[in-house]
C-alpha cells in the first residue's frame, strides 16, 4: 500500500475504506471529485494538483478545471465560462501527448501561460484520463522537491485515475439524465394540466339524464378524450375518443381532436357528419405518421324521446344495462379516424328507457391486464358487463364500482393504458 500512498499500511487502508464509503453516497460529481482529490492528495503526500480538460476544444487549447491555485472552487460542469482557457505550455504539451509522464527535475518557466499554477513545483506527474481512446482530461500532481515521483507507481495510478474518471463521468451522465427527466416531468405536468382543462369542467344538466365521468391517464398526460355538447331542444352530444399510443404524442393529438371537434361548422347534431368532419381534418393534416389514428363514439341524446342517435369510428361499443341484462350498442361501426379520407360514417339509433344505465368507455378498461400473467389475461367485456350488472344505479357510484372491479382484477397495479368512462342514468 505504501508503494502508492504515504503512511502506515493499516492507517492508509482505514482512510481508503472511509473514502470509498463516502464516495458511494455522492450523487453530485463536483462534490465527489472535490472530496476524492483532497483525500488522495493527503494520502499521496502531493503538494498540489491541477486538472485539465480539452473536451470540445482543438489543439493547442485546454481548460484548467481544478487547481490548488484557485481561490474559489469552480464547478466545471455548470461554470465552464469561469475556467482559465489556455494554450500550449508544459500542460498543453503533455495533455495533447496522450501519455502518462513524470518530470522529476522540473523548473517552471515564468513565460508559461500556466506559470501561477506550476510555480511551487519541482516534480510533476501527468496522468491522462481517456475517453473514446483519447486523453480528454488529465490530472497533474505536483511536489515541491525534485525526484518526488517513482516510475513504478505509474501503472497502478494510471489504472486508478482512469477508473475514477469513468466513475465521475457515469455520475455526471446520471445527474444530467436525472435533471433532464425532471424537466420532462415538469413539462408533462404542464401538458397534463392543459389537457385536463380541455375536458368538461362541469357536467351539463339534461332532463331525463344524470351524468358522471371518470378520467385516468396511465402517464402524466394521455390520449383519452371525452366531451359533452349541449345542443338545441335540450339535446346532448356525447363524444368519447381514444388516441393511439400513450404519453405526450397521444396528448397532443387528443388536444388537436378537441380543437377540431369544437371547430365543427354549425351545430354538431348529426353524429355521422361530426365524425366525417373529424376524420377529414385529421387525415388532411394530423395523422400522416403511420400508426396515428383515433377511435371515437359520438352520440346525440334526445331527452324527449330518450333516443340516442350515434356513429362509431372503430370505438369500443358502449353498454346499456336494462332489467338485469347488459347489451352492447354495437351498430354503425366504421374505421377509426385519421386512417383514410373520403369515408361516410353511418348512423344508427337506440331507444333508451327510464332506468337504463348507459356506459361509454375506452379500451383501457377492457384491456386492463393481470400483471405478470402468462398467457396475458384481460379484464374484457364479459367482466365489464358483470361489473355493470352489479353496479349501483347512480352513475357516479356505478363508475366507482367498475373502476374498483378493474383495480381488483389487476391487483391494484398501475394502469398501463388510459381509462375513461362516461355513465348516464336515464330518468
Amino acid at each position: 500500500m505504501s508503494m502508492f500512498f504515504e503512511g502506515d499500511t493499516d492507517a492508509v487502508l482505514t482512510e481508503i475504506e472511509s473514502l470509498m464509503r463516502s464516495m458511494s453516497t455522492f450523487t453530485d460529481p463536483q462534490q465527489m471529485v472535490t472530496e476524492y482529490g483532497k483525500r488522495v492528495r493527503m494520502l499521496m503526500g502531493n503538494d498540489g494538483t491541477i486538472s485539465l480538460s480539452r473536451r470540445g476544444l482543438e489543439q493547442p487549447w485546454y481548460r484548467i478545471t481544478r487547481s490548488w491555485a484557485f481561490k474559489h472552487t469552480v464547478d466545471p460542469w455548470r461554470e465552464k465560462e469561469k475556467l482559465p482557457l489556455l494554450s500550449r505550455g508544459v500542460l498543453g504539451e503533455h495533455l495533447y501527448a496522450d501519455r502518462p509522464t513524470i518530470i522529476n527535475d522540473f523548473t517552471p518557466d515564468p513565460a508559461d501561460p500556466a506559470y501561477e499554477h506550476l510555480a511551487p513545483f519541482r516534480s510533476l506527474m501527468f496522468m491522462p484520463q481517456y475517453d473514446n481512446g483519447v486523453a480528454t482530461n488529465m490530472v497533474v500532481s505536483g511536489r515541491s522537491v525534485p525526484g518526488g515521483f517513482k516510475p513504478e507507481q505509474m501503472p497502478m495510478l494510471l489504472w486508478m485515475t482512469n477508473l475514477f474518471g469513468r466513475g465521475v463521468q457515469a455520475l455526471v451522465m446520471a445527474k444530467q439524465l436525472r435533471e433532464a427527466n425532471e424537466r420532462i416531468d415538469e413539462e408533462l405536468r404542464t401538458v397534463a394540466q392543459i389537457q385536463r382543462s380541455l375536458l368538461p369542467g362541469v357536467l351539463p344538466s339534461v332532463s331525463t339524464l344524470r351524468l358522471a365521468a371518470h378520467y385516468q391517464t396511465s402517464q402524466l398526460a394521455g390520449g383519452d378524450y371525452y366531451d359533452l355538447f349541449p345542443l338545441a331542444d335540450g339535446r346532448l352530444g356525447m363524444l368519447i375518443a381514444d388516441v393511439s399510443g400513450h404519453g405526450t404524442p397521444a396528448a397532443v393529438l387528443m388536444a388537436i381532436t378537441h380543437t377540431v371537434a369544437h371547430a365543427y361548422p354549425g351545430s354538431p347534431a348529426s353524429p355521422g357528419m361530426v365524425l366525417n368532419h373529424l376524420n377529414e381534418k385529421l387525415v388532411e393534416s394530423y395523422t400522416r405518421t403511420p400508426g396515428g389514428f383515433v377511435t371515437a363514439f359520438y352520440g346525440v341524446y334526445d331527452p324527449a324521446s330518450r333516443v340516442l342517435r350515434y356513429s362509431s369510428a372503430g370505438h369500443n361499443p358502449p353498454r346499456v344495462r336494462r332489467d338485469g341484462d347488459v347489451r352492447a350498442v354495437d351498430g354503425a361501426r366504421d374505421l377509426p379516424l385519421g386512417i383514410a379520407g373520403g369515408l361516410d360514417y353511418r348512423e344508427e339509433a337506440v331507444e333508451l328507457r327510464a332506468g337504463d344505465l348507459l356506459l361509454l368507455y375506452t379500451d383501457g378498461i377492457t384491456e386492463a391486464q393481470v400483471p405478470g400473467a402468462h398467457p396475458i389475461s384481460l379484464f374484457g367485456e364479459r367482466r365489464l358487463d358483470d361489473a355493470l350488472l352489479n353496479a349501483p344505479d347512480q352513475p357516479d357510484r356505478a363508475i366507482q364500482h367498475v373502476v374498483g372491479e378493474v383495480d381488483k382484477f389487476t391487483s391494484g397495479a398501475p394502469a398501463t393504458d388510459d381509462r375513461t368512462l362516461v355513465a348516464a342514468r336515464i330518468l
